[in-house]
């Protein structure tokens, strides 16, 4: 069967990147197609095998490496574009567009999705700040249309969580399986445990960074280790008191660190999976998390964390005094167990599985 991956553009290595990486393990001889690859040599070994994508057209306007999100209502186009009819089997890795690619009745597509398009439904309005008027209202319901039209396209989508899955279907109306993104944690081990908490993000609003620094503002007896970088930087310094050490970004070693030391790891953002939060239970860290999103998939309450149920200081300081109430019955060890059960390794078997098993199907 030959094979095509389809994602929306290689520009760094994150999250739906480690999702692609773990494709291309499966399928070698796949070919990848994308809106744009500007993937540095390291990156292009671990995520592509050394091979560079097949790129649309936006690959060669302007200022496309660092601006390509600019040429959004260039992205169904584009990906319309791709020619994959010599293809057997297309799996698409979609947050956006991906998903959109032509096919035909005698190709099996298979979508693994991270959410359906964020600009076209729930950062819509984010995307459009400084258009205003009918126009932008024009572009958004292209968009949505769009959106839901190519979501009948794939044979089968796959959502990254449960959080997801309902997000689906409330869009899409599709009833999506969940096979949980890969996590690497064997890069992750127990270390001996010190007397200070983390949190470690990006410094973007819905982060909610500025939520962790203000309840340990109000918790002076407690150290708090802050890692990351953005935006809101200078916010968290400018609140942040003495018990408080902002480190600002760090490299993987640093922050495994402290993560191995750390006697719990603070986690106050509603997000869509959160692979931050498995590593730290692959630390056998305890996670005391907001209690939506993937965050209340991934953690078990009481046994691998606290979860808190509002997204509110009063909400996180309850939790943390919760936890040092109960700090001995979280076992390192079983916390770390648990953190496997998100490992690429499953993650590899259960992508195989599905992809084998639908092929069955659809092939004969």
């Amino acid at each position: 069967m030959k094979t095509a991956i389809v994602h929306e553009w290689f520009v760094n290595y994150a999250g739906s990147e480690r999702c692609v990486e773990s494709f291309t393990n499966l399928w070698p001889e796949a070919d990848v197609f994308a809106l744009v690859d500007f993937l540095n040599d390291d990156q292009r070994k671990i995520i592509l095998k050394g091979k560079k994508a097949k790129t649309s057209f936006i690959q060669k306007l302007p200022f496309a490496r660092k601006k390509h999100r600019y040429y959004l209502p260039l992205f169904p186009k584009a990906i319309e574009q791709f020619n994959l009819s010599e293809y057997d089997i297309i799996i698409s890795s979609s947050h956006a567009v991906a998903k959109g690619v032509k096919t035909r009745k005698d190709q099996l597509h298979i979508s693994y999705c991270y959410s359906p398009m964020r600009y076209a439904w729930e950062s819509a309005d984010e995307y459009l700040k400084g258009f205003k008027g009918s126009v932008a209202k024009l572009f958004i319901n292209y968009l949505r249309k769009w959106d839901l039209k190519s979501a009948k396209n794939p044979n089968h989508i796959i959502a990254i969580s449960k959080y997801i899955g309902e997000r689906i279907k409330r869009i899409y109306n599709i009833d999506a399986p969940v096979i949980y993104p890969p996590v690497d944690t064997h890069l992750f081990e127990i270390g001996e445990k010190e007397d200070y908490y983390l949190v470690a993000s990006r410094m973007v609003p819905y982060k909610k960074m500025d939520l962790a620094v203000e309840a340990f503002n109000q918790m002076p007896d407690k150290k708090l280790v802050v890692i990351g970088d953005g935006p809101e930087m200078n916010k968290i310094k400018s609140i942040a008191k003495s018990n408080i050490e902002i480190l600002g970004h760090q490299p993987f070693e640093m922050l495994k660190d402290k993560m191995m030391r750390a006697k719990a790891f603070i986690f106050t953002a509603e997000e869509d999976f959160g692979i931050v939060v498995v590593e730290a239970m692959a630390c056998g860290t305890p996670v005391i998390a907001f209690g939506k999103g993937g965050a209340s998939e991934t953690v078990i309450d009481n046994k691998t964390g606290i979860l808190f149920e509002e997204q509110n200081v009063n909400s996180l300081i309850a939790a943390v005094k919760k936890f040092e109430s109960e700090e001995s019955k979280f076992d390192k060890q079983k916390i770390r167990q648990h953190s496997e059960l998100f490992s690429r390794k499953v993650f590899e078997k259960n992508i195989a599985e599905f992809v084998n098993n639908k092929s069955k199907e659809f092939f004969g």
